[in-house]
């Protein structure tokens, strides 16, 4: 609000007007709540005073991305960086009360960097089996002149149990192939053609390399200061739900854990407490309605990054539609 963006800008933003009338959509929980009340709805308020209202079992996906150890402004508050075991036991104050929430079979992805992640593994440790650490690569940012950059963070993937939803079909990576190696007829082992390059679908590993954080050109792009790409929680949602689960995210920020999970025909709750954000969340879902494109992935398939742009360039020459617009333009690495 009141910023003054360039012409190409698309960062999502929100006019006063807008501020109070997506807020009108938000609920405020002051008791016991059921399930189906909160399908499908963004909760304005601190986790801490919402907890509670909250009901048993109803979350087949946990998603949480919440502040890393460091000084971060998030609009109107403010996260101060603690020592490693102080923050660790802020991880157990809010991760401990969540367990209630959670079915049997669900499965949890907690967010961190290298500051946060130990933490984070000691704390689900107790509670959790930790199945997995993703890394992926988050190449932004202008780097340090006496330090590594750091452009890497961990997700740790957890589960209640041994029985849980993982759907490896829906999560597979389009990549190109460098060494296209064919039988004694000449047919392609493992790979296709398509425009004139060649791809094979790969089992995704727990490195992630072809994710785009979102920026200022990109139309998912918002203000708050640590958005995780739609393309993400994509590859988190499909993998570990299925159509008309419940995912919910206890630090949902600017909203792209519920616009996800919305996009791909799941239900979804989410719990934030700035005004601004649960704005910017609304009117994210309302633009998801008329748009359900999720960059870099079409079709069914996740594609490595610059490798679907390259393959429209390549392609029959026609005009790119509307929906494939979306990843020509912006499925590029800044």
């Amino acid at each position: 609000m009141g910023k003054t963006r360039a012409p190409y800008n698309r960062t999502i933003s929100l006019t006063l007007a807008e501020l109070e009338k997506f807020n009108k959509l938000n609920l405020t929980l002051k008791s016991k709540t059921v399930e189906k009340k909160i399908t499908n709805k963004i909760i304005r308020g601190d986790f801490f005073d919402v907890i509670d209202f909250l009901p048993d079992k109803f979350v087949d996906l946990l998603f949480v991305d919440p502040p890393y150890n460091l000084n971060k402004n998030f609009n109107q508050s403010k996260f101060k960086e603690m020592k490693s075991a102080e923050y660790e036991e802020y991880v157990d104050s809010w991760l401990s009360k969540l367990i209630r929430l959670l079915k049997p079979n669900a499965s949890v992805y907690l967010c961190g960097d290298w500051k946060s992640s130990n933490a984070l593994f000691n704390a689900a440790s107790k509670y959790f089996l930790i199945q997995n650490r993703i890394t992926w690569e988050r190449e932004k940012g202008r780097g340090s002149k006496n330090n590594w950059k750091n452009n890497t963070e961990d997700i740790w993937f957890c589960t209640l149990s041994n029985e849980y939803t993982f759907n490896i079909n829906a999560v597979k990576l389009k990549r190109k192939v460098l060494a296209p190696y064919t039988d004694e007829n000449g047919v392609p082992k493992d790979w296709q053609r398509s425009s004139g390059e060649n791809f094979r679908e790969t089992h995704p590993s727990n490195i992630w390399n072809d994710i785009t954080v979102p920026f200022w050109s990109m139309p998912e792009n918002t203000d708050h200061p640590t958005q995780k790409p739609e393309k993400l929680l994509a590859k988190i949602i499909l993998a570990s739900s299925n159509p008309g689960d419940m995912v919910f995210d206890a630090f949902l920020g600017c909203g792209t854990t519920a616009v996800t999970a919305k996009k791909l025909n799941r239900n979804y709750c989410g719990v934030e407490i700035d005004e601004e954000f649960c704005a910017l969340t609304q009117k994210r879902l309302l633009m998801a309605d008329e748009n359900k494109t999720i960059q870099g992935y079409e079709d069914g398939i996740f594609w490595e990054r610059n490798s679907l742009n390259l393959v429209k360039k390549n392609g029959t020459g026609k005009k790119a539609s509307k929906k494939n617009d979306y990843n020509l333009q912006y499925d590029f690495k800044l």
